[in-house]
């Protein structure tokens, strides 16, 4: 009998704490409701633009037709997943969509990562804004006009890059917008060129972070400025370059449909089309819905494997993931 009372005084002591956790957060859900209606926009924003539009990936399986609608239209299966591994155009942009994210990761992943170890070191604050500044434009303009930008400095006639090569080095004019092998470099440096400045933003907020007692430590002990970068700095943005990787790694099969568009012409198709552009292609101009979003929907399924995949990675290795 005394073990049932105890037993119901501990339910109910349970229940009670319960009941205080709840009212707690509601009490801080209240004193904080003006940051949670700034964030209302942000979740419907994902959720129109976002989920909602998951719910039209069923026509992956279907004969979509618009006079059928989407509900109407006939069933087929996997006919369309079928097609889509049986051709030698999807073997194609796949190749070249994985191809120019891995030289995408591999040198423009750590150039923001450097540009905000030089910037972290510069004393000079006005200097340290400028230089901030510039980097952070090219982020702000359209692809439309950066890929003009970089076809006029790379022409073979009025190019900057081939002026320099035939006057300095004494070669001949390279085109490199129009060539199989030039166009993925040219691509890859593109990138970087816009995206590396506005990249060190969260590195250099990551820099701020890290305690300032630990380098005048090392500067007692006699450690000089790589060691520092190497033991003190890296270490302590090393959480935000895992977090960073686990997103990047989740686009690996996405390519920018403006940036390709702006930089592609004919005459490197073999190597400049993507997965986005052939999306454009066979879906909006061909209307071929259903054989577009079956591949959009693979798409997403292998960016959904490797951003877990990673995260599980870095898990192990001791780091915090995204969960």
């Amino acid at each position: 009998m005394s073990g049932t009372k105890s037993e119901l005084a501990a339910f109910a002591t349970d229940r009670d704490e319960v009941i205080v956790r709840r009212q707690s957060r509601w009490k801080r859900v209240a004193q904080d409701r003006s940051l949670y209606v700034m964030l209302l926009p942000v979740i419907a924003f994902y959720l129109l633009f976002k989920y909602a539009p998951m719910g039209g990936e069923i026509i992956a399986f279907k004969n979509y037709r618009f006079v059928d609608g989407i509900l109407g239209s006939d069933w087929v299966g996997l006919k369309h997943f079928r097609l889509l591994f049986q051709s030698p155009d999807f073997w194609r942009v796949l190749r070249n969509t994985l191809l120019l994210n891995v030289y995408s990761l591999v040198l423009g992943f750590p150039a923001p990562i450097l540009l905000a170890l030089m910037l972290n070191e510069v004393r000079k604050e006005l200097f340290k804004r400028v230089i901030q500044n510039l980097l952070y434009i090219p982020h702000f303009i359209s692809w439309a006009v950066l890929g003009g930008i970089l076809i006029a400095v790379l022409s073979p006639s009025t190019g900057v890059v081939n002026f320099v090569l035939e006057r300095v080095f004494g070669l001949e004019p390279i085109y490199f917008m129009a060539s199989s092998a030039w166009w993925p470099a040219a691509y890859t440096v593109s990138s970087i060129w816009r995206e590396a400045g506005w990249g060190t933003i969260l590195y250099l907020a990551a820099m701020a972070a890290v305690d300032p007692q630990l380098y005048e430590a090392a500067k007692i002990d006699g450690a000089g400025k790589l060691r520092q970068i190497w033991h003190i700095t890296l270490p302590g943005i090393r959480s935000t370059i895992a977090i960073l990787l686990i997103l990047r790694m989740g686009s690996m099969m996405d390519v920018g449909l403006e940036q390709t568009l702006s930089l592609q012409n004919s005459s490197v198709l073999d190597v400049a089309d993507v997965i986005s552009t052939y999306v454009y292609r066979i879906g909006l101009q061909n209307m071929n819905y259903s054989y577009s979003t079956a591949l959009g929907l693979f798409q997403s399924l292998i960016g959904l494997i490797l951003v877990v995949g990673v995260n599980r990675v870095i898990r192990l290795i001791g780091e915090r993931g995204l969960w």
